[in-house]
């Protein structure tokens, strides 16, 4: 994050309405390469509670967690899916958070994708059907 006028710091992302998707995660401004673009806290729901959850709404939303799941806070749950990010996670088991990482340079007013198979590789399909 960089600061702005006063010292404020400027958060990098912010939530808007895509073209396809509905809400996703947009760049407020220029995001550098490996540059870490949120660390979202997250809620770990154990696996045999996540069983009575999953024909949710929740299952777009969450990560894997190990066995488990887990709902990323804050706008960690409203990146969207591409098999071509910008940008990838990790999940971080000790800080309990899920880390967005730039993997690339993302100009301002870029949306910020994550492949939600984890791997920015994996071309896997997943639950629903991909624009592209």
């Amino acid at each position: 994050m960089t600061e702005g006028k006063g010292g404020k710091t400027l958060e990098p992302i912010s939530v808007g309405n895509t073209e396809k998707y509905g809400r996703g995660i947009f760049a407020t401004r220029n995001i550098r390469r490996g540059e870490l673009i949120e660390v979202a806290s997250v809620i770990v729901i154990p696996n045999d509670e996540w069983y009575q959850m999953r024909g949710s709404i929740l299952n777009n939303y969450v990560f894997r967690w190990g066995e488990d799941k887990a709902l990323a806070l804050g706008t960690g749950s409203l990146f969207n899916h591409s098999y071509n990010p910008n940008a990838r996670y990790y999940t971080n088991i000790e800080n309990q958070s899920i880390d967005f990482y730039a993997r690339k340079f993302i100009a301002a007013g870029d949306e910020i994708v994550v492949n939600y198979n984890g791997d920015p590789r994996d071309n896997s399909p997943v639950w629903f059907d991909v624009i592209e």
